[in-house]
């Protein structure tokens, strides 16, 4: 993990629970000790309500029943690689978020670790109006978040930068799977390492517009890296979450045809491998 990262080696659940006590519900004996049974939606849930009050100054943090509930210690990684892009001014960043979603993630973590401002885009109504709740009853967010309806969903940026509008940065980490299909059986996936077998729904979270898009996360990035050059002269940094790492080089050689620099940043967290690549025009 980043070094940067507060979320190195084991959870600490007693200190967790004496936070959340309805996280107890859901902790298992494991090999290692006591640990959370990840197999829940509703177990996953009380964990990370657990860490965003007891890390990141949350006073209130709820989510919908079926939203994506992210794991923290990845998405704060991603925040802290970013927070290293070169020529960022890490104490006053003005960040855009690509699918900010009901839980609000990545401008929780980002305004906590860094006092960033943020700006929150969705698709979904239903996602921002759950994000607004979250900006009403924590006032960590209040003035540093602002969230703006995506209506279009075939555009990423146009629509929501505003005109003479200037942006440090976006980040999106976007839907990768290609069709509903795709997505549920990335879901049994993880069900069947959790010890858990197929249910045939998407009951590990997540919204239909969360979990996939078509042509997955490859098109929905090319897309992004063409529409930014739109916005060249109003961003500093462009950035994306990339699961499938055979996509990389289409990616840079797309970026650097379009005249931007490019930058693969690698992640690890324990034994999960990922990467965020960055793009810039300036």
């Amino acid at each position: 993990m980043h070094p940067n990262n507060r979320h190195q080696g084991r959870y600490n659940l007693d200190l967790l629970s004496q936070k959340s006590p309805q996280l107890q519900a859901f902790l298992v004996e494991g090999p290692q000790g006591m640990t959370v049974d990840f197999s829940r939606p509703e177990g996953v849930k009380a964990l990370n309500k657990a860490i965003l009050e007891c890390d990141y100054g949350m006073t209130d943090w709820n989510l919908p029943d079926d939203f994506l509930c992210p794991p923290v210690p990845g998405r704060a990684d991603y925040i802290h690689h970013l927070a290293d892009l070169p020529g960022l001014n890490k104490k006053s960043a003005n960040v855009l978020d690509i699918g900010v979603g009901a839980n609000a993630i990545y401008p929780i973590i980002g305004i906590h670790e860094y006092h960033w401002s943020f700006v929150g885009a969705d698709i979904e109504p239903k996602a921002l109006s759950a994000a607004q709740k979250l900006i009403e009853n924590n006032p960590l967010l209040q003035g540093k978040l602002e969230l703006r309806l995506q209506e279009n969903p075939a555009q990423i940026f146009k629509g929501i930068i505003k005109k003479n509008e200037k942006f440090d940065l976006t980040l999106c980490n976007p839907p990768f799977h290609a069709s509903a299909e795709e997505a549920l059986e990335g879901t049994n996936r993880k069900l069947k390492n959790l010890g858990r077998g197929a249910n045939g729904s998407l009951n590990f979270g997540g919204q239909s517009q969360e979990l996939w898009t078509p042509g997955g996360e490859k098109r929905f990035i090319r897309s992004m890296i063409f529409e930014s050059v739109e916005f060249k002269d109003q961003v500093k940094w462009f950035s994306s979450l990339v699961s499938k790492g055979e996509y990389l080089q289409e990616f840079e050689r797309i970026a650097e045809k379009q005249g931007a620099r490019f930058m693969i940043v690698p992640m690890e967290q324990g034994q999960k491998r990922a990467r965020l690549i960055a793009w810039s025009f300036t």
